[in-house]
């Protein structure tokens, strides 16, 4: 049963043939075509046969240039008896060999979203229209759907030609129902005696039907046609459900065209002439580990050259450049990396092949903070402004206490600076020796008390630690404190805005990333680097592949280094992994593999593999960079002792304190002399 199947008859309405036949003849159609009609009988069962086995639910669309052909008037009739079965017969537009309507073909069966498959039967029996059909089949667009199943019926010396064809060279299952060479279409009446003449000629022949199978890789790596069943109808329906076996378990040393970009770890290669677009040879990398499972998996070879202008590419009227110009002229397979993009999508389809790398911000590592300022930065601003407000308000209300006091019993009153300098003394540990003499003032000095032991407890400590780990500046992390500094440049590397990089900051709206675009300086790694070492510089670049450089040529022996590469980041796409030209057929079982590498976690585990060799290698073939470095950072004595360096704070006190009290000097002899 053909269940949810939906046909389109292309040029093809169910025709009454038997009366056109009959018209001024007198005899029926029966007894002028046995023969045609027992070959139409097979062929319309092998369609039907192969519909139910292989195309169950899915869009049919067939195909003919002739409105009065036998075998798709017996095809039609033959499915739609199904129609009970939910088969949904549509008539199509009516059109001649010269005049094709394709709206219908490329609205109603590629673009329907509701498609979860698609079938083709083709009448190829009419052997003058066979490259009109054919033709057809490249401008709508079939070999863009590698997995269409396309049953064609046609002439015997047509085989290779159809199967063969440019049109079909990403399908996956085709099959070709191959019927002796006679004419199959009823001609006219004036034609009917010779149609009897060649049909007596052929009764002596072997009318039975071929049927023939493109297949992909099975002529050492080349398409080719194999055939598949000679012989009578109960045979075909034993190996019906074996019509399309899996092609790419072997590709039989197919050569495959790979377009790869260097860019560490996800690609590296050397390249024997150094010219642009010449075969590479791929070093340890995450594609060379990749490609060595797929190759020893499915048995192909490769060709793996540099990408034009060793860019991924734009688009520019409709045309790309760099890698995705070579998926789009179909000149390579597949290429990478690559990240999803919507433009990009338009010419490639993408497979997930590793871990998404972000974009990061790359700075001069955090800076110790300035020593002198040691004293005070175990409290925050806000903390020193409420303490000072607290200990001026307790010296004033103890003062008015003590007013109070002398105006009820007549005592010795206190002055303003004695009370400041007795809360002062307290707070500092180093109380005056005569108390409040008054109970409301006991009780004010007491709390005072409480409140200077949690006040000093908690500098103390907090002193210690700053003055033993010093506190450091910090660093910008996103680009929202990239643009919020003052004075301060940031750049990227020419190959990056060659890529998505470059998409997200000249397309973003946000005005931040506008802004960050507009003040981009485009420079190399090493004077990137170079500059932000300087300070008030940012390098904007991948994580991966900075961590490898930075390891390798800026990290001494103890893991310092002068840089700092910022924890979040921008994740420019949602997949990167290798970009397929549009309806390669290989394609999902690529990707296929792909997920599975990823889920079982080794993607993951040779990506740290990768970096850890190139770092290694790096390391010890090259010497540490003596820009790297400054002479503090070898320093590794992990015992912490107290220097004039880190109390200089308190000495700075000391000398305010001198300067203070000679102004204070001056100010008493003037006025004692006035």
């Amino acid at each position: 049963m053909l269940l949810g199947c939906r046909i389109v008859a292309l040029a093809a309405a169910v025709v009454n043939s038997a009366s056109i036949l009959s018209q001024d003849v007198g005899e029926p159609v029966e007894q002028v075509s046995v023969m045609v009609n027992q070959v139409v009988e097979q062929v319309t069962v092998m369609v039907k046969q192969v519909v139910e086995h292989h195309l169950s639910s899915c869009h049919l669309v067939l195909i003919t240039t002739s409105q009065h052909s036998h075998i798709t008037s017996a095809v039609l009739r033959s499915l739609s008896e199904s129609v009970e079965a939910g088969v949904v017969v549509e008539a199509g537009l009516m059109f001649s060999k010269y005049q094709l309507e394709q709206k219908l073909l490329f609205k109603g069966l590629w673009y329907d979203v509701r498609t979860t498959c698609r079938g083709l039967i083709i009448d190829l029996t009419d052997i003058n229209s066979t490259s009109l059909v054919l033709r057809l089949l490249e401008e709508s667009g079939l070999w863009m759907l590698p997995e269409t199943v396309v049953v064609m019926v046609g002439g015997r010396s047509t085989v290779k030609e159809v199967l063969l064809h440019h049109s079909l060279r990403n399908t996956v299952n085709a099959l070709y129902l191959a019927l002796h060479d006679f004419n199959l279409h009823l001609p006219p009446l004036y034609q009917y005696k010779r149609l009897m003449k060649n049909l007596t000629q052929e009764r002596g022949k072997r009318r039975g039907v071929k049927v023939y199978r493109r297949c992909l890789f099975c002529n050492n790596g080349e398409p080719d046609v194999q055939l598949v069943h000679l012989g009578n109808l109960h045979s075909f329906d034993l190996i019906t459900d074996n019509l399309f076996p899996d092609q790419f378990s072997n590709f039989n040393g197919h050569m495959l065209r790979v377009s790869s970009n260097r860019f560490f770890p996800y690609t590296d290669y050397t390249s024997g002439t150094g010219e642009q677009d010449s075969l590479v040879t791929l070093t340890d990398c995450m594609d060379s580990r990749l490609l060595s499972v797929f190759s020893s998996a499915y048995n192909f070879s490769m060709e793996t050259r540099e990408a034009p202008d060793r860019s991924w590419g734009s688009e520019v009227d409709g045309k790309f450049n760099g890698m995705l110009g070579l998926l789009q002229r179909e000149e390579a397979d597949f290429g990478g990396p690559i990240g999803s993009a919507a433009k990009r999508m338009k010419v490639m389809e993408e497979a997930s092949a590793y871990e998404v790398d972000m974009l990061c911000l790359v700075s001069l590592n955090p800076s110790p903070l300035p020593q002198y300022l040691s004293i005070i930065r175990p409290f925050t601003a806000s903390l020193w402004l409420v303490l000072m407000t607290s200990e001026v308000t307790v010296s004033v209300i103890l003062w008015l206490l003590l007013r109070a006091w002398k105006w009820i019993t007549g005592t010795h009153v206190v002055r303003l600076s004695t009370a400041f300098l007795y809360s002062w003394g307290t707070l500092l540990n180093k109380p005056p020796k005569h108390p409040s003499i008054s109970y409301s003032g006991k009780v004010l000095v007491g709390v005072w008390l409480v409140f200077c032991l949690v006040i000093t407890t908690g500098y103390s400590s907090s002193l210690i630690a700053h003055l033993t780990v010093q506190s450091k500046s910090k660093p910008p992390e996103t680009l929202e404190d990239l643009v919020s500094l003052n004075n301060w440049r940031w750049g990227i590397e020419p190959w990056n805005m060659k890529g998505s990089p470059g998409i997200y900051f000249s397309t973003h709206t946000d005005p931040v990333v506008k802004l960050i675009y507009k003040k981009m300086e485009v420079v190399r790694a090493e004077e990137a680097l170079s500059m932000v070492k300087e300070g008030s510089y940012s390098f904007i670049t991948t994580k991966y592949y900075i961590t490898v450089v930075i390891q390798s040529f800026y990290t001494n022996i103890y893991g310092q280094s002068p840089y700092y590469i910022s924890r979040s980041g921008i994740y420019l796409n949602a997949d990167f992994g290798w970009g397929f030209r549009k309806g390669a057929p290989f394609f999902r079982r690529f990707n296929q593999l792909l997920l599975q590498l990823k889920d079982s976690g080794i993607t993951n585990q040779w990506m740290k593999e990768v970096i850890t060799r190139r770092v290694r290698e790096n390391r010890g073939g090259a010497a540490l960079r003596p820009e790297g470095l400054s002479g503090n950072d070898l320093n590794d004595d992990r015992t912490q002792v107290l220097r004039l360096h880190q109390l200089q704070g308190a000495f700075y006190v000391l000398f305010l304190g001198y300067v203070l009290a000679s102004f204070v000097l001056l100010a008493e002899i003037v006025s004692h002399y006035h």
